[in-house]
């Protein structure tokens, strides 16, 4: 359970948060918690005390009662895996916090693509935490764990009526059907072919007149019908 721990004095920004936290972790199977805080007051003290797995702070430096950086203070007399994110709009105090050394990830400002910010950094924050969701399933007797971010495509061999899940080093032929895998996947795979599922983060390139996909290790493939070319267009 990943655990986001946000305090925001202006809604307006607490709502832009949450809904960026959102649309992230609809991409990945892992389940996870939104708190959300307008002030730093005794609930968010009493948070920092719970024994609740991978906490992600993202910390507003002012708020009424308290500065996100005495809060930081206090976060770290106690914990010191925890992520912490300094979202604010004032770039001058960016120099207390680095001088600190809270041991923060990243230091966001509200006003300077903020969302996509968010986003690189919940990135890294998931590498720092090894949360990193996978394709786990059992067939013939094997426990298969596959990374979904290792996994570029997905096929159907008809002639051994197998599937073949393709990483960047490995390819897996298990017995399962297409359709069951895809029950397993996040939303960043789609199906472009009756026989075919593709990873969309690990696209580069996509060719809607040769119907060609590229991904990021350069391999291609044109594994796309008629029925599944929406799919692609964003």
């Amino acid at each position: 359970m990943i655990n986001f721990i946000v305090c925001d004095d202006n809604r307006k920004y607490l709502k832009l948060v949450n809904n960026v936290i959102d649309k992230y972790m609809m991409k990945n199977t892992l389940e996870y918690r939104t708190h959300l805080f307008d002030d730093y007051d005794n609930k968010f003290l009493d948070i920092i005390n719970e024994k609740l797995s991978f906490k992600i702070y993202i910390l507003d430096i002012e708020a009424p009662t308290r500065s996100g950086i005495d809060i930081a203070r206090i976060i770290r007399r106690k914990d010191v895996e925890s992520i912490i994110i300094f979202l604010t709009g004032h770039d001058e105090l960016g120099d207390i916090v680095i001088k600190d050394d809270f041991m923060f990830l990243s230091f966001v400002n509200k006003f300077d693509n903020c969302e996509k910010r968010l986003v690189k950094v919940f990135n890294k924050a998931f590498q720092i935490l090894k949360v990193r969701p996978k394709l786990r399933f059992k067939d013939s007797g094997i426990i298969y764990t596959i990374s979904l971010e290792d996994i570029l495509y997905i096929t159907r061999d008809s002639v051994d009526r197998k599937c073949i899940i393709k990483t960047d080093n490995n390819e897996y032929k298990v017995g399962k059907s297409l359709n069951s895998i895809l029950g397993l996947l996040n939303k960043t795979f789609v199906q472009t072919h009756r026989s075919c599922i593709v990873n969309t983060n690990r696209i580069t390139s996509y060719s809607k007149p040769k119907r060609i996909i590229t991904f990021d290790n350069n391999e291609k493939i044109d594994l796309i019908s008629e029925k599944f070319n929406w799919e692609l267009i964003d």
